[in-house]
């Protein structure tokens, strides 16, 4: 680069320094990566002391991340990256023909969801109000997926997720791994969920509360479905009449989304489930697209 660089040929000089990348897809993100940054620094006359704070800010996120925590997902999420590459690339644009929207994976798939069988219950600590959550695996044209698999996990009847309280939870509580019957259902037992504030005591809970904004997200349930030949999807279900549904602070909320968790009082239909009554019933299918 020449001595008498100015802003513009350093980014100039920056881009053409990848001329030698192989692979174009690589040469293409680092190209818009370079421009793009180098844009926002000249736009928002960034000073050296900022860019400093900032890289410190990176550095902490890094650090944060652990086997059971990933604090750049949370960064992504809270930034709302997270939701826009979800749908710019999810399967949105087949809603209208009736396939399930997609949402944010979140932060908290971090370990394997046990086994189980249908109708199990993946409430393994109590606390909550019983719940029982039922539904279908079908492709978009109405036919059932036998064999679908079903990945399910969520936080506790007090809003923790069992990575954040192994001293509390169990391994796997709140988590299942279901397989649909031959007629595509699935079942399982558990607690409605409640909404909860994402973690706050690393970087990006500073973040937060530097720009004024709550850590809330609604109470919801989160979903990967599967099949044979189909195309995954990963989705939440979010508790009608929740708190935070039109705040959520990972901006996850979309209204196809969000079911009715109905109070049921039917005693022969409780002692099918085996949970008390009476008790609430969330019924919805997951539609999946034709690969």
């Amino acid at each position: 680069m020449t001595t008498d660089a100015t802003d513009t040929t350093v980014t100039d000089e920056a881009v053409r320094s990848l001329h030698a990348t192989t692979d174009p897809r690589l040469r293409e993100l680092l190209t818009g990566l370079i421009r793009h940054l180098h844009a926002f620094a000249r736009e928002t006359r960034l000073t050296q002391q900022e860019w400093e704070r900032a890289i410190g800010f990176l550095t902490a996120t890094g650090q944060t991340c652990t086997d059971t925590r990933q604090e750049f997902i949370l960064l992504s999420d809270v930034l709302g990256l997270s939701m826009l590459v979800e749908t710019i690339h999810g399967n949105n644009a087949d809603r209208a023909a009736g396939a399930t929207e997609s949402t944010v994976l979140g932060p908290f798939h971090m370990t394997e969801s046990p086994a189980r069988e249908l109708g199990a219950d993946i409430d393994l600590v109590g606390g909550g109000e019983p719940c029982v959550v039922s539904g279908r695996v079908l492709s978009r044209d109405g036919t059932p997926l036998p064999g679908a698999v079903v990945d399910v996990w969520q936080a506790d009847g007090n809003g923790f997720y069992d990575v954040q309280r192994p001293e509390v939870q169990p391994p796997g509580n709140g988590r299942g791994l279901f397989t649909a019957d031959a007629e595509g259902r699935f079942w399982f037992r558990t607690c409605v969920p409640s909404p909860y504030p994402i973690p706050t005591d690393g970087p990006v809970g500073d973040l937060l509360r530097a720009t004024a904004r709550h850590p809330y997200r609604p109470a919801h349930i989160h979903f990967i479905a599967s099949a044979e030949d189909h195309v995954p999807v990963t989705t939440h279900i979010f508790v009608a009449g929740s708190d935070y549904l039109d705040s959520d602070a990972v901006f996850a909320v979309k209204p196809s989304l969000v079911q009715e968790f109905t109070r049921t009082d039917d005693s022969s239909l409780a002692r099918e489930f085996g949970v008390p009554n009476p008790f609430r019933h969330a019924r919805f299918d997951l539609v999946l697209e034709h690969s």
